[in-house]
């Protein structure tokens, strides 16, 4: 496998001060890996500055091969969003495909009507959204909604998906049923997946790696090595407690609330 993604030793700053750094990762092709941490931890600062959007203070990043930004056209993004109400009647399969005709970079490609039909058609089957897909975006429930807004990101053939707390607004079956989505996406079209989350449960059976963020830096590697007393204690330089529950979830006790942790201004 090749690398999507790799930080050695980077760090970034904002308005000063330092939200992260000596963090060092790497996310392999066809991966699916969760960004954990608290609110203002650093996860969306770490996807600003994979979109190069955020140029690192010390380190080195590289982003399929290339430096931050030069690859965006290869990205599949999905940034954080509320959900669409009844007044919006665009279709999902029109949603779907202005993700080809224009892009959040500015570079539409040059796609004949019958090709473009047809990968929107694929992308649509491929996240399960045929049955709905010409409704209305508006009067679809989240799921639905969250399915076409993955095929519109997939449907230019990304190398890299970038999820930005897709779960947060969805009940915990859909939560679980986008991540099974996800992990299937990543096998079938080879997509190096990275997704925000707050909570890993719904999605840990479905995961490959985790990227935790916190006190200041971030540990990447399995979520059974990770999510961790030992490990989340050393992160945040605090006692923390993970428990286990009856039914196989995870329960993180003791993480700070305070805004800043060792100096750090956490800001995400």
């Amino acid at each position: 496998m090749s690398d999507a993604v790799t930080l050695d030793d980077a760090s970034v700053q904002l308005g000063g001060h330092v939200v992260w750094e000596h963090v060092s990762l790497s996310v392999e092709t066809g991966e699916f890996v969760a960004v954990l941490g608290s609110n203002g931890a650093g996860k969306s600062t770490f996807l600003n500055v994979v979109l190069g959007l955020l140029p690192l203070r010390t380190g080195t990043a590289r982003v399929l091969g290339r430096r931050p930004g030069e690859a965006n056209a290869e990205i599949g993004y999905l940034p954080q969003r509320r959900h669409f109400d009844g007044s919006v009647r665009v279709r999902g399969v029109d949603l779907v495909r202005l993700g080809l005709d224009g892009s959040r970079w500015g570079v539409p490609l040059p796609w004949r009507d019958g090709d473009a039909r047809a990968r929107v058609h694929q992308v649509i089957e491929l996240v399960g959204a045929g049955a709905y897909a010409d409704r209305p975006i508006g009067a679809l429930s989240g799921g639905e909604q969250q399915r076409l807004l993955i095929a519109q990101a997939l449907v230019r053939r990304p190398r890299l998906l970038l999820l930005d707390e897709p779960l947060d607004s969805l009940d915990l079956t859909n939560q679980a049923s986008v991540a099974a989505l996800v992990q299937r996406i990543c096998g079938e079209e080879g997509v190096a997946v990275l997704l925000v989350a707050h909570d890993v449960n719904p999605i840990l059976g479905y995961l490959d790696r985790v990227v935790y963020f916190a006190g200041g830096t971030a540990v990447a590697g399995m979520p059974v090595d990770v999510v961790t007393s030992e490990t989340l204690s050393r992160l945040y330089g605090a006692p923390i407690e993970v428990l286990q529950t009856g039914d196989g979830r995870l329960v993180v006790v003791g993480v700070p609330e305070a805004p800043f942790v060792h100096g750090h201004r956490h800001v995400d």
